[in-house]
């Protein structure tokens, strides 16, 4: 329940918050080549993850993120206690599927942040998926990685990237109300 003394005078955040793994797969991608070639994309079938924790606030065209090796309710508890520390003066909406880990007694929800849930099985109400969705189509095509490590420096520099983009996150994930 909101009650005015935990509000305060904070402006309020709206995020939405969604993890995605991320691995050596291959998926593969329409691309472009002069005629009369044909663009040649190697394979791969390792079935290797990694995960990331995500939340957008479509409104401001902001990006949380952290990179973690597997997706529980403790890398949950330090994901929020991130978006806590990085918009502290903030009251946060956090809007969250049904996840395990979202919905576990061990769940950590820092004072500022009210944690929402969609109904169950609607990933389409959640902006959070076109940042993944944008995340893969630009840094991860027809591309196959040699290990774990340079799938998370692709994260590492790609993420950032995404999150430098303001109007575009915005543009992608504020739909008109």
């Amino acid at each position: 329940m909101l009650r005015p003394e935990v509000v305060g005078t904070r402006a309020t955040r709206l995020m939405f918050q969604d993890e995605a793994r991320f691995g050596r797969m291959v998926r593969i991608r329409r691309c472009w080549a002069p005629t009369p070639s044909r663009p040649k994309v190697a394979t791969g079938y390792e079935r290797q993850f990694v995960s990331v924790y995500g939340a957008v606030s479509p409104l401001q065209g902001a990006l949380d993120w952290k990179i973690s090796p597997k997706m529980n309710t403790e890398q949950m508890n330090q994901f929020l206690a991130q978006a806590s520390q990085a918009h502290p003066d903030e009251f946060i909406v956090m809007v969250v599927d049904g996840a395990s880990s979202h919905r576990s007694q061990d769940v950590r929800v820092p004072e500022h942040i009210r944690l929402h849930r969609l109904p169950g099985y609607s990933p389409e109400l959640n902006p959070q998926e076109h940042g993944w969705d944008e995340l893969r189509e630009k840094e991860f095509p027809n591309r196959v990685f040699e290990s774990m490590d340079a799938v998370v420096r692709q994260l590492e520099a790609g993420l950032p990237r995404l999150a430098a983009h303001t109007q575009a996150l915005r543009s992608l994930t504020a739909w008109p109300g």
